[in-house]
């Protein structure tokens, strides 16, 4: 097994608390083969059904929803270690329901259905993991319906400053995504993003300086998302 690849594998949340040894021993159990994808290239499309269980192993997958006029809204990213469509895998309605694209040159390792369940039937640490796996789709799904559908934009902004802040455990951080990537995953315009921004800034709260973010007021930005410090 090629060295990134285990690396990737390592950091998979199917393989926590496996060693290096450990995960090429399983790994060995079953046949996989490396699917390589350029920049733009469509992983599944929506309305396809999910035939593989396959981890990103090098590059990025960005899920988006497309509406009728063309307009897409992104629903996620799939960095290295994500087991992508883990909730199709296994199910009797295996349609995915958005668009899976490459964002840069990606390599996922691919494995068959079978081949998954029989690494979940011979080992239990897969298997909590993967069922650990199951429930933090659920809840990351459950919290990505209430920001689209019970969140003003102003507190859908003031939520992910804060989230990204407690992610980089300082009030002084740079944003990851580009501004248009934000707005897409908020279901909003750029604009509206941008105006939020400039808003927060006259009252404040944060200071901006290109990506980097500097939260000035975290108790008035936590009023706006409704938020209570934990």
């Amino acid at each position: 097994m090629e060295k990134y690849v285990l690396k990737a594998l390592q950091s998979c949340p199917l393989f926590e608390g496996f060693s290096a040894k450990d995960i090429e021993q399983m790994m060995g159990c079953v046949p996989y083969r490396l699917i390589r994808l350029d920049k733009k290239e469509v992983y599944l499309s929506a309305g396809t059904p999910c035939q593989f269980a396959d981890i990103v192993v090098a590059g990025e997958i960005i899920a988006r929803m497309v509406g009728p006029s063309g307009k897409y809204m992104q629903i996620t990213s799939r960095p290295v270690g994500s087991l992508l469509d883990s909730a199709f895998i296994f199910g009797k309605n295996k349609i995915v329901p958005v668009n899976m694209v490459a964002s840069k040159p990606t390599t996922v390792l691919r494995i068959a259905p079978d081949s998954m369940q029989m690494l979940i039937n011979i080992d239990e640490r897969f298997r909590f993991n993967f069922i650990q796996l199951l429930s933090a789709f659920c809840d990351n799904l459950s919290r990505k319906v209430r920001m689209l559908t019970l969140h003003t934009v102003r507190e859908k902004v003031a939520i992910y400053l804060l989230e990204q802040s407690k992610l980089k455990n300082s009030d002084d951080f740079v944003l990851q995504k580009s501004r248009q990537e934000i707005a897409e995953s908020f279901a909003i315009q750029k604009f509206s993003l941008q105006r939020c921004l400039k808003e927060f800034a006259a009252d404040g709260m944060i200071k901006t300086n290109g990506k980097q973010i500097i939260i000035l007021d975290r108790k008035k930005m936590m009023a706006v998302a409704k938020m209570t410090e934990k």
